[in-house]
């Protein structure tokens, strides 16, 4: 599915050139090179009106019907709607639709459930985990006990028995599953059943699937866990930011966590924003460009691993996937630089049990813009030509020109 035209820009043309610049450029950078990257997608025209709003003018500290300020009687409406309808949409009792962003969601859900000090037990960064899992330069690593678990140094899934066994011994306070760089879906129930065992509450980092959720393409971790953070971008086609899911008996604690806890005012344009994205992402329509989303991300796998690439768990059942470029004569941090001179922009990551690292890539926003199976074929073996040097950057570049132009991002 494509979207349709862009927001005009005349008013910032006139007023302020240079920063016009800027916003042209990067609709341009946009529009004539491939985005791969796992956490980015094109918002819909309806999501970039609600962002560029009057709602963006108002100071709303607080809840519907308990704010901090006057004047909000109109921004309460836009917020009940956005979580009338994330409710709705995910099958949640209750949701908090103005973190920020997914690491704010993150930390809010923390703050609900946990005091310094509590012992964590979540995936290892080096195996796919988010900062906000426990990395020593974030608040995490600083305020947490946290214990990783991995992933098989064979299959690359979840190593079950680890989990349970280091549960068993550590008797953490709460268990995180979720990943920015597992590609396929997690088992909820297991984790519930583990969490149940040692005594811990279960947060499921759902930031990445939480698009293909809304369309039925993965599994809810909202019958499982007792708090659900996410992004309302990434598959969801929203605009950046987070939101928090959880039953009735969390929901003081989770607002409470939200704001005054971590946050000041909410960002009412932002919420007004997702409130769209949650309409649209309750549309057959979204469904649909969800499952294409999956059956593209699995036919970009299936080509790179023709193309000589070894994809991490051999596949992928969801938007993204993992690739070490090592059998091409190339680490992923190169790799990465040689294909964003080719037009190609995607991500370098590191790959589990090993110090090297491989490309992460994601078929969210080449799917918005329209393409299918066949176009993945087409990027695999452009990609694989630049980093077998079969290929020059200047040729590459204008291969993907000549996709991006039948598939704009934003049709006129």
């Amino acid at each position: 599915m494509s979207v349709t035209h862009a927001p005009e820009t005349d008013v910032l043309r006139r007023q302020d050139p240079e920063l016009a610049g800027v916003v042209l450029g990067e609709r341009e950078r946009q529009a004539s090179t491939l985005q791969l990257i796992a956490a980015e997608n094109f918002t819909s025209p309806a999501v970039l009106a609600a962002l560029g709003s009057p709602l963006a003018n108002k100071y709303a500290e607080g809840y519907p019907g308990a704010r901090h300020h006057g004047g909000c009687e109109i921004v309460d409406v836009a917020e009940r709607i956005a979580v009338d309808r994330a409710k709705a949409l995910f099958g949640a009792e209750h949701a908090n639709v103005q973190a920020h962003s997914g690491s704010s969601a993150v930390l809010a859900a923390y703050a609900a459930l946990l005091r310094p000090g509590d012992t964590v037990l979540a995936l290892g960064l080096p195996h796919g985990g988010h900062l906000t899992h426990g990395s020593p330069a974030n608040f995490s690593g600083r305020w947490f006990d946290f214990v990783p678990y991995g992933v098989d140094a064979q299959t690359g899934l979840v190593d079950h028995e680890q989990v349970r066994s280091l549960a068993r011994a550590h008797r953490p306070k709460a268990i995180v599953c979720g990943s920015i760089a597992y590609p396929r879906h997690l088992d909820y129930a297991f984790f519930r059943e583990v969490a149940d065992e040692a005594g811990a509450f279960l947060i499921a980092d759902a930031a990445h699937p939480i698009g293909l959720v809304a369309g039925g393409a993965a599994p809810s971790p909202v019958p499982y866990a007792d708090i659900v953070c996410a992004t309302t971008h990434k598959v969801l086609r929203g605009p950046r930011g987070g939101m928090i899911l959880c039953g009735r008996d969390l929901a003081e604690r989770v607002d409470r966590a939200v704001f005054p806890f971590t946050q000041g005012g909410a960002q009412m344009h932002t919420v007004a924003a997702k409130a769209v994205a949650f309409g649209e992402a309750s549309t057959p329509a979204f469904a649909a460009y969800a499952h294409q989303v999956v059956a593209n991300a699995r036919a970009l796998a299936a080509a790179l691993q023709r193309e000589g690439l070894v994809v991490t768990t051999g596949g992928t059942d969801t938007h993204l996937l993992t690739a070490d470029t090592a059998p091409l004569g190339v680490d992923g941090r190169a790799a990465r630089g040689l294909l964003a001179a080719a037009g190609i922009v995607l991500d370098c990551c590191a790959l589990p049990h090993g110090n090297a690292r491989g490309l992460r890539l994601g078929a969210a926003a080449v799917t918005t813009q329209g393409m299918g199976e066949a176009e993945m074929t087409r990027i695999a073996a452009l990609l694989a030509g630049v980093l077998r040097e079969e290929t020059d950057a200047r040729t590459a570049r204008e291969d993907v020109r000549e996709l991006t132009r039948a598939f704009p991002p934003y049709p006129a």
